[in-house]
């Protein structure tokens, strides 16, 4: 299933957009940064001091030849920033003054060049939280519509079968209607990658095998999405092995749309799905990638602070893809 992931470079490289890297400095982003630009798969900005960038990269003997470097402290649209940021968040008490110090903030200074248009999407991830990577895009991007949430999801590569899980970063313990918005916005990132997806929204029981409020729920949120997307091949409530294996959801659920043969599968909460899916990660040697963002109004992602440069790659490579989408 590797080829997905080539399939994805190759259309990136057909329209190269402009990521930034808020961690500029961060080794692996050099060295993903150096292997990107000669494959062409984007155009980068690197966030950081120029001389300790250049530096680090001497010493790792890497070429940053064709890569652009911004320090925020001597930016000469720092200024703008700083007031289109206190433009944004002033109903929210930020002060001119605040505004210039939070561009100081490598990852608000990279949402902002997105936000401006002088980056088309941004990576980040390498040494900050997910918090730190999603709060700024959520004050300053916001999402597609008012009162949506942010979600995410990942890509899971077996060596013959694609996968997508969601959410395993983002929303906590979604209710009904998040779950509904979850599994809509995964089949319709799904559909930008080429995915026809066939969702399956999980629970510990598989059609009223259980009885339950959080049985509840998942059994709701089957219907609001379906109620919102009725062309969507979803069902649910159901246990994992009725997803995925058709002789087990011929026996649990015969009249099941998914027949045993789901490639997007909902979590309940983000408990259950951030376990599930390091442990197809670990256990079955999956490629994991992501944490994919959805929802909002341009591509923000984030990176797994263990990730590797690789996993930088990919993710830049699908970063691109959705800019191209925008």
């Amino acid at each position: 299933m590797r080829r997905f992931i080539a399939t994805i470079k190759e259309k990136a490289r057909q329209n190269p957009k402009t990521i930034v890297f808020p961690e500029g400095a961060e080794e692996r982003i050099i060295r993903a940064a150096e292997q990107i630009t000669r494959e062409g798969i984007a155009r980068i900005i690197l966030i950081g001091d120029e001389a300790e960038i250049n530096k680090k990269a001497e010493e790792l003997g890497v070429s940053l030849k064709g890569i652009r470097k911004i320090n925020p402290s001597n930016y000469e649209k720092s200024d703008e920033l700083a007031n289109t940021f206190y433009e944004l968040r002033k109903h929210k008490g930020i002060t001119p003054e605040k505004a210039k110090e939070v561009m100081r903030d490598v990852n608000y200074f990279g949402t902002m060049l997105v936000h401006i248009g002088e980056a088309d999407g941004l990576v980040s991830g390498t040494t900050h939280t997910t918090a730190d990577t999603i709060r700024p895009a959520l004050q300053i991007i916001r999402t597609h519509e008012k009162f949506h949430k942010v979600s995410s999801f990942f890509f899971m590569v077996l060596n013959d079968k694609l996968m997508i899980f969601a959410d395993c970063a983002i929303i906590i313990n979604p209710d009904a209607k998040d779950l509904a918005e979850i599994a809509i916005d995964t089949a319709r990132s799904a559909e930008k990658f080429g995915i026809k997806p066939r969702v399956a929204m999980l629970s510990f029981s598989t059609k009223g095998s259980a009885k339950h409020p959080l049985v509840d729920k998942v059994r709701e949120a089957v219907a609001i999405a379906q109620d919102k997307m009725p062309d969507l091949i979803i069902d649910g409530e159901m246990q994992v092995d009725a997803a995925l294996v058709p002789e087990v959801c011929e026996k649990k659920c015969k009249n099941c749309k998914l027949r045993g043969d789901a490639n997007v599968l909902i979590f309940p909460d983000l408990q259950s799905g951030n376990i599930a899916y390091k442990l197809v990660e670990r256990l079955a040697k999956a490629n994991a990638i992501g944490p994919i963002l959805q929802g909002l109004r341009k591509p923000v992602n984030d990176l797994s602070r263990g990730c590797s440069v690789e996993d930088i790659i990919d993710v830049t490579a699908i970063t691109v893809v959705e800019a191209q989408e925008d």
